[in-house]
């Protein structure tokens, strides 16, 4: 593919740009008075205004023309159909057929898959269903209490984030704790108050070699044995999210009690395959169906809506102005509810991880810049520590802000607060405060300058009624589609990670030699430095 920076499209940008830069949002919303109707999109549940962005008609229309000049529409659809956009791992990209309806037909390598994914659907109700009933027993006989998942990565950060997303929905006799960091502190915090005979593992690791994942599981291994001193209670104890039986079996988890997923599930996205167990058996099957026909709304929206009422494809194409034009370097994820206070971190995985790229599709160093960085915090909490930076800061740093028309409690005033802040801070960031203003309030001259706020900070504002299960899935779905809307501008693989690899593989060599103060080193010297001292 031609490198993005000498497409047609990009030079219009670049001119368009140049022309458009300048224009204040206030200037653009008094010459259009229709203008929050033009640049909003209400569909499958969601208001997406995108109003509050340095975007003119012209602009979308050169971004549109991007996305088709990168043939987006063809390798949309060669995602769906199964082909293996993955090139460098020779993989297809499914994660859209986890949510696909028992009669659709996705083919990889010329088989349907998705009669397996809902044959793999049905082996989790049922097991899920089991343990919330108290069905299922642990070695001792008693029902289970406590569910620890172990994993790291997708395998963590999906089932954390869908848990205490949802946790207004979940089963409350069921205790959920997650565990992911190799930090040995981490283990045993989430082990405090637990009983041995009440607790059920859930290992979430696709090869089952997975270094820090497969630490925790041996250590979670030893607590049990500890206390309940027989090696048979590991299968009434341990289930497996995995693909190879092998070393399952080896750790001693009844490959019966594993639930398998494929090559084509990016571990990133994998929340609604097997990797969401932990998720299923805190919701139960209506609700989590209901999770996944979200997801599943939210794909066919991406799939079939034209460019210019898309929400996943306008988000993608706003993140590269942004990102390449404006030089944004990074996003803020602002949701306006607290049971999303671990969304910012699950994008942080899920944007980053996928287009944390700068080589294309054919091994050119990119000459533009990619992936930018994603963070966040729920309001209010985020409004008293770095709001100030994104409003009077020298950055400029474009804002998500998430909110919900109704909430999921019933105290007086607390929504109205809630909203009324994230609606003001959409409304600040836009159109600021001048000197005028500011001096019309009689405010000294000396104290004029600092109580100014420029404005011309671009937002979005996602308005949903409720957050349900089925508006979570269409919102991470509606991120995903987003991410390989930019991949396939950069012309980067939003599906593999080889950057994790190095650091991993040194890690590796690193252990034996903090283990054995004997064995000599070769890495550079402030390398050798570190180790030697921590030998000390």
């Amino acid at each position: 593919m031609e490198l993005l920076t000498k497409t047609n499209s990009w030079k219009k940008l670049e001119n368009h740009f140049n022309d458009i830069k300048g224009f204040p949002l206030r200037t653009l919303f008094s010459e259009d008075a229709k203008r929050a109707e033009r640049f909003t999109v209400n569909d499958v549940g969601i208001l997406f205004d995108y109003s509050k962005h340095r975007v003119s008609n012209s602009t979308l229309q050169l971004l549109f023309e991007l996305a088709r000049e990168r043939k987006l529409e063809e390798k949309r659809e060669a995602m769906f159909s199964g082909q293996k956009i993955n090139t460098t791992e020779n993989r297809a990209v499914l994660h859209t057929a986890l949510r696909a309806p028992k009669d659709a037909v996705i083919k990889v390598d010329g088989e349907n898959v998705v009669p397996q994914v809902h044959q793999v659907l049905e082996k989790m109700f049922a097991f899920a269903e089991k343990v919330r009933s108290g069905e299922w027993k642990g070695h001792t006989g008693k029902p289970i209490k406590n569910v620890v998942n172990i994993g790291i990565g997708g395998s963590d950060l999906g089932p954390v984030m869908a848990y205490e997303a949802l946790k207004h929905y979940s089963k409350r006799e069921l205790n959920f704790r997650f565990v992911s960091n190799v930090d040995g502190s981490d283990f045993d915090e989430a082990m405090r108050g637990l009983n041995p005979e009440e607790t059920l593992f859930i290992i979430a690791s696709k090869t089952f070699t997975t270094l820090e994942t497969m630490t925790n599981a041996h250590t979670a291994r030893t607590w049990l044995l500890n206390e309940l001193k027989d090696d048979r209670a590991i299968a009434k104890h341990f289930v497996a999210l995995s693909t190879n039986a092998e070393k399952v079996e080896e750790f001693g988890i009844d490959t019966n009690n594993m639930f398998v997923f494929w090559d084509w599930v990016g571990g990133r996205y994998s929340m609604t395959s097997a990797i969401g167990l932990s998720t299923l058996i805190a919701l139960g099957k209506e609700h989590f169906t209901s999770m996944l026909n979200g997801f599943h709304q939210m794909d066919e929206h991406f799939r079939t809506a034209p460019f210019e009422k898309n929400i996943p494809v306008i988000m993608g194409l706003l993140g590269v102005w942004y990102n390449n034009f404006f030089h944004a370097e990074t996003q803020a994820i602002l949701p306006y509810d607290n049971y999303l206070h671990r969304f910012p971190a699950y994008l942080q995985q899920l944007t980053m991880e996928s287009n944390g790229k700068s080589t294309t599709l054919n091994g050119e160093r990119t000459d533009y810049s990619t992936g930018p960085v994603y963070w966040g915090e729920p309001g209010t909490n985020g409004q008293h520590s770095f709001y100030q930076l994104i409003h009077q800061g020298t950055t400029l740093i474009p804002c998500d802000f998430i909110g919900f028309r109704k909430p999921l409690h019933n105290l007086d005033n607390h929504q109205d607060y809630l909203i009324a802040n994230m609606i003001a801070q959409g409304e600040a960031l836009a159109f600021g405060k001048t000197a005028e203003e500011v001096k019309a309030e009689g405010v000294s001259e000396s104290l004029v300058p600092h109580k100014v706020f420029e404005g011309n900070r671009p937002s979005s504002t996602f308005f949903l009624e409720k957050l349900t299960p089925e508006n979570l899935g269409k919102l991470v779905a509606m991120y995903e589609h987003s991410v390989f809307v930019q991949g396939v501008i950069w012309d980067i693989n939003p599906f593999d990670q080889m950057g994790v690899e190095l650091g991993k593989v040194l890690a590796k060599n690193i252990i034996p030699e903090l283990e054995d103060e004997s064995k000599s080193l070769n890495h550079d010297n402030s390398t050798n430095q570190l180790i030697e001292f921590y030998r000390k």
